[in-house]
């Protein structure tokens, strides 16, 4: 194209030469005029179709100058400029106002760019874009965090990447149907995760709408890592299934034992029997009630911990006085295991409820003639490890992770024989954790089992 346009030019003044040359040559010597006249003549001759030919070689360059210019107002919506000067300077005038928007629109879009993208890396969401084919576009990391997703996801479908049926249908409904659809996804083992997902199209841009082939975008899906909740659901419906049925049970006793008395059995010798057990009961409720009001106030952090700094052995030896006698009475032996200058910085009436309540289980569920260690060891400078060892007869390992919610118990039956209200260890776990300790359990069915936590050392 370069060089046919330089050939034209070429011959267009070759040409303009030669007519030139042969109108001075013709009035030169045919009619004997001066070289001076010859040529103005000459020159009056080939103007006009010097003229013409110059403007129709140049009417690309002003077409191109004025589209160019036209563009510039249209594309970045501004105002119509007037360049001056002759075409080639108006062309690149245009150009480099071309060149000055495209860097502008270039460096607006990178900052959007960044902005997306640093608020996809923030999000605690999983975010998944497909395009209109269904395909990936982007997963964000915490999408990759939350479901374990390869390194390379791209142009790859969802159902290959997470194998669920219900979401690629969702993806397939909002590009094809314009539908939004939000809905609970439950991936097996071993992820074990419950999402709730929203899927929604991607809406074109004004300018897209009209053109037929761009009219869809795509989908996004946002995932929602609803696990947890459902997990405290599950708790929530546990905890009020157990509590009445603790309740009730008591109550049912309490119950029936009064109305037999109020129906003449007063004047029985079992009478005394029958006041006893609904004392007994009676008994029991309070306990229930009481743990209940303790757990609640310290779940809803309504008291606060008088904090003292004092040795742990001095402690843990009052509490071994007040738990003797259900030892002695199981032929069960408490050692001490703790260093003399060892020295704790906690709220002394709660970690003596602490350690009665971890010490208590040991002796129920302990053999009889058993034994129970007790020991503390400083780990570092800012902690102790206490623990509560017993052989008894152990915890199942599928039970272990859930001993300390409120009124789970492993043998329902032996529990309740044995006089636990199931809140125990529950409270256990939230006066360590406002401690700011930690609490678990390690245990072997029929070996027995240990309790630690931690606490706050005081050097």
């Amino acid at each position: 194209m370069r060089l046919r346009y330089h050939w034209k030019w070429l011959i267009v003044i070759s040409s303009l030469l030669l007519l030139f040359l042969i109108v001075q040559g013709y009035l030169h010597t045919g009619f004997k005029q001066s070289l001076l006249f010859s040529s103005l003549i000459g020159l009056l001759v080939i103007a006009p179709f010097a003229y013409l030919i110059v403007r129709y070689l140049n009417q690309p360059i002003y077409n191109l100058t004025q589209r160019t210019i036209q563009s510039v107002s249209s594309y970045f919506r501004l105002e119509t400029t007037s360049y001056h000067g002759n075409e080639l300077d108006k062309l690149s005038k245009a150009i480099d106002e071309i060149t000055i928007q495209f860097r502008n629109r270039i460096n607006v879009v990178s900052k959007e760019r960044d902005y997306l993208q640093t608020i996809f890396k923030g999000m605690a969401e999983g975010v998944l874009v497909v395009d209109e084919r269904g395909r990936i576009l982007v997963a964000n990391h915490a999408l990759r965090q939350l479901l374990h997703l390869p390194p390379s996801v791209a142009n790859r479908t969802a159902l290959e990447i997470i194998r669920n049926a219900q979401l690629e249908e969702a993806i397939r409904n909002a590009i094809q149907k314009e539908s939004s659809t939000s809905f609970e996804l439950n991936l097996p083992l071993p992820l074990g995760k419950t999402f709730e997902v929203n899927v929604v199209r991607i809406m074109p841009s004004p300018e897209e709408k009209g053109k037929e082939a761009e009219g869809v975008r795509g989908a996004i899906a946002v995932f929602h890592d609803i696990t947890r909740l459902k997990e405290l659901e599950r708790i929530r419906q546990d905890f009020v299934a157990n509590v009445s049925h603790e309740l009730r049970t008591p109550l049912t006793t309490i119950k029936g034992y009064a109305e037999t008395l109020l129906e003449g059995a007063l004047k029985e010798e079992v009478a005394f029997k029958f006041i006893q057990v609904i004392k007994r009961q009676s008994d029991r409720l309070t306990k229930i009630v009481e743990d209940l009001l303790t757990l609640s106030k310290i779940e809803l952090k309504e008291f606060l911990l008088k904090i003292e700094i004092f040795p742990f052995l001095e402690l843990a030896e009052d509490v071994l006085r007040y738990t003797q006698e259900a030892a002695e009475k199981k032929k069960i032996s408490i050692s001490l295991e703790v260093p003399t200058p060892l020295m704790v910085k906690a709220d002394r009436h709660y970690l003596e409820q602490i350690l009665i309540n971890l010490i208590d289980n040991a002796i129920k569920y302990g053999r009889e003639g058993g034994k129970v260690i007790v020991s503390a060891v400083q780990k570092d400078q800012r902690e102790i490890e206490v623990s509560v060892r017993d052989n008894g007869i152990g915890i199942p390992k599928e039970d272990l992770p859930r001993i300390f919610e409120r009124f789970y118990r492993v043998d329902k039956g032996r529990s309740q024989e044995l006089g636990g209200t199931g809140l125990g260890l529950s409270i256990v776990k939230h006066l360590v954790q406002t401690h700011g300790g930690k609490v678990w359990a390690e245990s072997q069915l029929g070996e027995g089992s240990i309790f630690y936590f931690t606490l706050p050392h005081y050097s």
